[in-house]
This record gives C-alpha cells, sequence and structure tokens, in this order.
C-alpha cells in the first residue's frame, strides 16, 4: 500500500511539475515589445493608450498575449543607449523607440537585426534609418511626424496672431539632434516676413529658466518653441514660464495649448502612436519592415487657447479662429 501511495504522491508531484513548465513556457512564447522613450510616462499617458490601441487592432493585448517592457529616459537622452542595449540583450521581438530622434538613433545603433519601429521628427533617409520612404530596406520603419518641418509654419502663425510684433524669441534644446536643422528653418521663416529673432537655447531646467529671463530682458515679443522631447516633459512648466512673463508662444503639439500655452501646431500625437502600435503588431504576425513604409501625416492641427489669448489681452484675428481646429475657451 505504501509504494501505491508513493507512486501515487510522484504522479501527482510529476503532474504539477509538468503543469507549472507548461505555464512557465506559455509565459515564454509571449512575444516581447521593447518600448524605448525619450521622455516620461507621466508627459505620454494618452500616446501610451494609442499605442495599446493600434496594437489591439492586430489582436495583441498587453498581459493577455504579448509583454511590454518599456524603459524611459526622462529627458536624458545619454540614457537611451544603455536601455537599448538592455532591451536588445533581452531579445524583444520588436524595438519601439519613440520620443524623436535620440530614441531611434540609440535603438538603431544597439541592434541591424531586431525590427525596429520609430517615431521621429525630422527625416529618417538623412539619418541612415531607413534607405527610402516606400521601401525602408533595412530593420526599421516608422514614422515622420514632420516636426521640425513644421517650426517655419509656426513662426507664420504666430505673426498672424501678432502682426505688430517685431521680435521673436526662438526657444530650441541644443542636445536635441535636430538642432540645427530647426534653428536653420525657424531663422529662415522669420526671415522671409522680415521678423528679429533672439535665439534661446534651453537643455537643462537651469537654462530653461534663464532663456524666458533674458527673452524678458531683451523686451522679445513672443516666443516659438521648437519640437523636443526634453521639452514635452518639461510641458506644465514651460507654460508657466510663459504666462509668468505674459510672453505669447506657440508649440507644437496640441497638449500644450491644453495646459494654457496661447497655440499650438502640428500633428496628432495620439494617431501617430496608435500607427506605431499597427506596425509593430503587423511585424509580431510576421511582416517585414523593410517593406512597411515610413508613415506621414497628411493633416496637421492648429489648437488656440481663447483663455489664454484674452489673459494676454490679444485679440485673434477672425481669420485665423476660422482655421482653427480646436478654440479653447
Amino acid at each position: 500500500m505504501g509504494a501505491v501511495m508513493r507512486r501515487r504522491d510522484f504522479i501527482k508531484v510529476f503532474a504539477g511539475l509538468a503543469i507549472a513548465w507548461s505555464l512557465t513556457a506559455s509565459a515564454q512564447q509571449k512575444p516581447v515589445i521593447g518600448f524605448l522613450n525619450s521622455g516620461s510616462p507621466d508627459a505620454y499617458p494618452d500616446r501610451v493608450i494609442a499605442f495599446h490601441q493600434g496594437l489591439r487592432q492586430l489582436g495583441y493585448i498587453e498581459g493577455e498575449n504579448v509583454v511590454v517592457d518599456y524603459r524611459w529616459a526622462l529627458g536624458e537622452y545619454e540614457r537611451l543607449p544603455a536601455f537599448a542595449a538592455e532591451l536588445v540583450k533581452r531579445r524583444v521581438s520588436v524595438l519601439v523607440a519613440t520620443g524623436g530622434e535620440p530614441a531611434a538613433l540609440a535603438a538603431k545603433s544597439a541592434t541591424s537585426t531586431i525590427p525596429i519601429v520609430f517615431a521621429i521628427g525630422g527625416d529618417p533617409i538623412k539619418l541612415g534609418l531607413v534607405a527610402t520612404y516606400n521601401r525602408p530596406g533595412g530593420n526599421a520603419t516608422g514614422a515622420n511626424i514632420l516636426a521640425a518641418e513644421m517650426d517655419g509654419k509656426r513662426v507664420a502663425l504666430l505673426h498672424e496672431m501678432m502682426p505688430k510684433v517685431a521680435r521673436v524669441g526662438l526657444v530650441l534644446d541644443p542636445n536635441f539632434p535636430a538642432y540645427a536643422t530647426q534653428l536653420n528653418e525657424l531663422q529662415q521663416a522669420a526671415a522671409v516676413i522680415n521678423l528679429q529673432t533672439e535665439i534661446l537655447r534651453a537643455g537643462t531646467d537651469g537654462e530653461m529658466e534663464a532663456a524666458f529671463e533674458i527673452a524678458f530682458q531683451k523686451r522679445v515679443e513672443a516666443l516659438v518653441l521648437a519640437a523636443s522631447p526634453f521639452f514635452d516633459t518639461r510641458r506644465d512648466k514651460l507654460v508657466a514660464l510663459a504666462a509668468s512673463h505674459a510672453l505669447p508662444t506657440i508649440y507644437h503639439f496640441r497638449e500644450f495649448a491644453a495646459a494654457g500655452g496661447l497655440m499650438s501646431y502640428g500633428v496628432s500625437i495620439p494617431h501617430i502612436y496608435r500607427q506605431i502600435g499597427v506596425y509593430a503588431g503587423r511585424i509580431l504576425s510576421g511582416d517585414n519592415p523593410a517593406n512597411l513604409p515610413v508613415q506621414q501625416p497628411t493633416s496637421f492641427e492648429l489648437v488656440v487657447n481663447l483663455k489664454t489669448a484674452k489673459t494676454l489681452g490679444l485679440e485673434v484675428p477672425p481669420t485665423l479662429l476660422a482655421r482653427a481646429d480646436e478654440v479653447i475657451e
């Protein structure tokens, strides 16, 4: 009888181990997406939601049939190469690199084999990420949100809002890889409409505060904020600094205007992140990134905050209001 019981006990133990092994193997079989971002999760909640919506379109749900491993640089670009290396070492199935050029370049430097899906503001061909837009040709594809190209348009919109302004400040992040391109775009756009410019570099919190003080001291009448993941992580602080110095400012994303900024012009970022999720899902389903065209936005959002305009004593031109996609009152 004892031998029989021992045999039964052995069978139970073996069966339990088999079940445990099966569950572990099942967990290991779930594909892992490495999510590398230049910013912070606090600044990007709607974007992460949109990314998951894109994944869901392809049938992938985090925690059920896919794992997402997040790495946030919090605007500190120098952390990205190590984060990318960690994700590559984990052998993720797809490496999603969002939040601009720093994340995309770190991912590309870390691997030439793992598929990469990026979201950047500059030209991916010039950056060496892809061969062409229609046929990327390597292990990377994604979206170009045209942030740098829209800087000139923002100068024109700010001038339309305040046609009597003669001197504008250009606020840029000197640590951002697209800095030189952005500066050139902004200065050319300002020269076309005979605007004097003051270059204000803000790559740290201290420099950011100093930039607004300099603008105030030099009697800059309005500001254009260039796109930067670092600025995205400091959105509320930038809007507060603009308000405390009574400086009308145009921003690159809607979130700034929604937080109290005067106006913004740029792409719908949640839409871009949804597309990034779709591409990640397609790659998990077997598509080759080399054959997935780099996406480019076809529509842009103009958002005007009327409440802020009134606080600044500005009367928004009717023609500008008529073209606005959203008016915050």
